[in-house]
């Protein structure tokens, strides 16, 4: 295992890094989503999408294209610290409510539903499909509560340059099954 102030260190310095190639490419997230698989993407149906906190890539546009081709839509809400994340439908004509983070999220009164495609955010990735996010863990309780219950596609958003070489994987880190920038989209698992 990691020692956690290595990780809180690299989670700083890949932070600061985002920071600039966010101020570099402020067209990213439209260039990103040019680049989409969206036919094969929307065709899994129910996608989750992220609100973009700080310098995360945005991925509206790309939800956007997924939306138009016939994808459904739901928001992933923290309903606690330790609780993995649940998805809510977006409606027309609801407004989001704060979830317990005061991140923006569907009202309680939304259907919840279990996507077939999660869009992450994350602060670095590898050439292996490893993802490193931003150390609450919520992702990686998720997806793999996803994973237990059936198959669900894991694709990564994030600026090309927060690519390590090599990310130290723990066993509970769940991995991308692809990666989505605005120079491309590389799928790590083949099936």
């Amino acid at each position: 295992m990691s020692d956690p102030s290595d990780k809180a260190n690299l989670r700083a310095a890949l932070r600061k890094r985002r920071r600039v190639l966010a101020e570099q490419a402020p067209d990213a997230a439209q260039a990103a989503a040019a680049h989409a698989p969206v036919a094969e993407l929307a065709r899994l149906g129910w996608f989750s999408s992220y609100h973009a906190m700080g310098t995360e890539l945005d991925p509206t546009p790309l939800a956007q294209r997924l939306i138009a081709a016939g994808g459904r839509l739901a928001m992933p809400v923290t309903l606690g610290a330790a609780w993995p994340l649940a998805f809510r439908q977006v409606r027309a004509g609801e407004a989001p409510v704060p979830d317990a983070f005061g991140v923006p999220a569907p009202p309680p009164q939304a259907p919840e539903v279990a996507p077939r495609l999660v869009i992450c955010p994350l602060l670095a990735f590898d050439a292996a499909g490893g993802r490193l996010g931003q150390g609450g863990g919520h992702y990686d309780r998720t997806l793999t509560a996803l994973r237990a219950q059936g198959q669900v596609f894991v694709l990564g958003l994030a600026y090309t340059g927060q690519e390590v070489e090599a990310l130290d994987m723990e066993p509970h880190d769940q991995r991308l099954d692809a990666i989505l920038t605005e120079t491309g989209y590389t799928r790590f698992r083949k099936d």
